[in-house]
């Protein structure tokens, strides 16, 4: 069975489990062994994904495909959230995503500039425009882009007076976080 069947065959399983869940199938992808479903709140849903949405989705998932078994040889189940940062590969993500903050980095190496941000103003199935940082509008096609994702913005906002370059407390910095996760390897007994 190729690749491209065997995502079509776990959409189809997934699909009626996350909607009973009240969830939406954001991406499934194959990454060698690795199987990843990525589910996350419905479209214009407050607040996001809970982990114990995810466990639930992960043991019907399972559960499931341990029934149908769709994918030959063996592979690791991951069913996880898209994150606060997270990756735009196919128009419907572009399109569920219009508003926000992104960053994208096009193919073409020679591509001037080959790095964009700015927000998403419009997409469609070959094409998203951003309104850049500079005021400039740009629409990129999607297959031109390399990598895409949302951007969030981490901690408040500066404090008035307090803007870029001006320290309170010299000598102090505190801490920054990118996008935290926890990872847990089984270990053996």
């Amino acid at each position: 069975m190729s690749a491209a069947s065997e995502i079509d065959r776990m959409h189809t399983i997934v699909g009626p489990i996350a909607s009973d869940l009240s969830l939406d199938v954001y991406d499934i992808e194959r990454r060698g062994a690795t199987i990843r479903v990525t589910l996350d709140t419905l479209p214009g849903s407050e607040g996001g994904i809970t982990l114990d949405s995810l466990s639930l989705a992960t043991r019907l998932i399972s559960r499931e495909l341990d029934h149908e078994d769709p994918i030959a040889g063996h592979y690791t189940l991951e069913v996880t959230s898209p994150g606060l940062e997270r990756p735009l590969r196919t128009p419907a993500h572009f399109r569920r995503e219009i508003g926000k903050d992104v960053t994208l980095r096009l193919r073409d190496p020679q591509a001037d500039p080959r790095r964009l941000q700015g927000v998403l103003t419009a997409a469609d199935e070959t094409s998203a425009t951003l309104l850049l940082d500079d005021g400039e509008e740009r629409t990129v096609e999607i297959a031109e882009i390399d990598k895409a994702r949302t951007v969030f913005e981490w901690g408040p906002a500066p404090k008035p007076g307090k803007g870029p370059g001006k320290k309170s407390g010299a000598g102090k910095s505190a801490p920054k976080t990118k996008n935290p996760t926890s990872t847990k390897e089984k270990q053996p007994s």
